[in-house]
């Protein structure tokens, strides 16, 4: 999974989730959980990399923590009211994370478009941009508490589109620095409910480190174009398979 994540620089939770529920036979809840755990710790390490190299605009970080932690939360607190294991809420989890995927999977696909397009000028008044900001912290909030996707993929491109005159190595640092805060509370979310595997945890850190080591070289020996029409491809294949099941 580290491979896969150092090559197409897609997060985790896109990828891992679906794997582990598909290939590995993971509960739903327990999958998405330990995703959430995993993905606070390896993205942590992304903090102190782009931190160094100033690629963190703090203000936009703060704008989606004060819509995503509170989405969180009460997202979290759902969960509690119902049985996460029944069919119903598995059924739900898989439909959702089918549709984040979907999503995800254009917005791999046009992330470039986009943004040639948000160069050319904002997509709407400058002023309402920090409220837009905090509403896109709010879908991300309960969209990764629900299924681990979309702290990677959706927020980069939606926040593309908000700032375009910022770079994209700030708009990548910044995105990190918010997933960081993210996945652990709805990571430890989901310890309160006992939807996490230790053992698959542990197991999938130890190899993300070689693998994502691994896949970030390769990355710059396959082409782009390529990588994220068969990421997009699988995406929706996976997507399309949890929404239809």
């Amino acid at each position: 999974m580290g491979f896969l994540v150092g090559l197409t620089g897609v997060g985790g939770g896109s990828l891992m989730t679906p794997i582990l529920l598909i290939f590995f036979n993971v509960k739903a809840a327990v999958a998405v959980g330990t995703d959430l755990l995993y993905a606070s710790v390896t993205k942590s390490v992304g903090i102190f990399a782009h931190g160094k190299l100033g690629n963190i605009e703090w203000r936009i970080v703060k704008l989606l923590a004060l819509g995503s932690i509170p989405a969180s939360i009460v997202t979290i607190l759902f969960l509690k009211t119902i049985d996460i294991e029944s069919s119903t809420a598995i059924s739900a989890i898989k439909f959702w994370l089918g549709v984040a995927l979907i999503i995800t999977s254009a917005a791999v696909l046009f992330r470039n478009t986009l943004m040639r397009l948000s160069s050319k000028g904002h997509w709407m008044p400058e002023r309402f941009v920090p409220h837009v900001t905090v509403i896109l912290g709010v879908v991300l909030g309960a969209l990764v508490t629900l299924t681990s996707v979309g702290a990677g993929a959706l927020g980069v491109t939606a926040l593309i589109m908000l700032y375009p005159k910022e770079k994209i190595t700030t708009i990548v640092g910044s995105d990190i620095a918010h997933a960081v805060p993210l996945t652990l509370i709805a990571g430890l979310g989901h310890a309160s409910l006992g939807t996490i595997d230790y053992t698959l945890l542990g197991t999938l850190l130890i190899g993300s480190i070689p693998g994502i080591y691994l896949g970030s070289h390769m990355s710059s020996k396959v082409a782009e174009h390529w990588v994220r029409i068969a990421l997009a491809a699988i995406l929706i294949f996976v997507g399309l398979k949890l929404v239809l099941h």
